[in-house]
């Protein structure tokens, strides 16, 4: 799986249903503002989105809302070709340090975060079986310090266990990470040195 071309793949699914004349709804598992930028900048090309906000791993409050209101800020004021919508969970954070457990002393990236994106992406499709999707995907493979490949192979787990297909992505393929730099600046949103929860905001916090 590791060896899986994911932006070819996403461009035969892209192609496939251009050639037929549809527009697929997805959703979408979004982490931030700045992650979602340019996803949904080349996605909306293509598909009918809903963002799902669903990070219960931001362990402080005041910052899950206020990556929230940035994602909303954005998704308002950026143009689309099709509409783009935001869903979100409710915060519990809990649900994070029950699935981590154990863990707490790994490394950034490592067994730790694997179990993060196992409980973020099962929640997704989970969400994606709920509400009749045809492909769920995540923001996540834009970061160059997430593993690509893992979020994939988790990613087709899960769509696999709830019947929702996965959309292949590594959204920085093509200078999408670059891409979401620039739209970082050009709609001024916040940009935060650590993924979200108190562990790798130590980790930020030391470099």
């Amino acid at each position: 799986m590791n060896k899986m071309n994911y932006q070819r793949e996403l461009d035969r699914v892209i192609a496939q249903h251009q050639r037929a004349g549809e527009v697929p709804k997805l959703l979408l598992h979004v982490c931030c503002a700045p992650c979602s930028s340019y996803c949904l900048e080349y996605l909306s090309d293509y598909f009918d989105i809903t963002v799902y906000y669903y990070n219960p791993n931001i362990s402080i409050k005041e910052e899950y809302a206020y990556r929230l209101r940035e994602e909303k800020r954005f998704i308002a004021q950026k143009a689309f070709k099709y509409p783009v919508r935001l869903t979100e969970s409710a915060y519990h954070p809990e649900e994070f340090f029950a699935a981590v457990k154990g863990l707490e002393q790994e490394p950034e990236g490592g067994l730790r975060c694997r179990e993060c994106f196992r409980l973020r992406l099962r929640a997704t499709a989970q969400k994606a079986k709920e509400l009749g999707f045809d492909y769920f995907t995540t923001t996540l493979t834009i970061s160059p310090l997430k593993n690509a490949a893992l979020l994939n192979e988790i990613g087709a787990e899960m769509g696999a266990a709830y019947g929702v297909p996965w959309l292949w992505s590594d959204f920085k393929k093509r200078e999408g990470y670059k891409r979401s730099i620039e739209l970082s600046r050009e709609y001024d949103l916040y940009r935060q040195n650590y993924c979200g929860c108190v562990f790798s905001r130590r980790s930020g916090d030391r470099k």
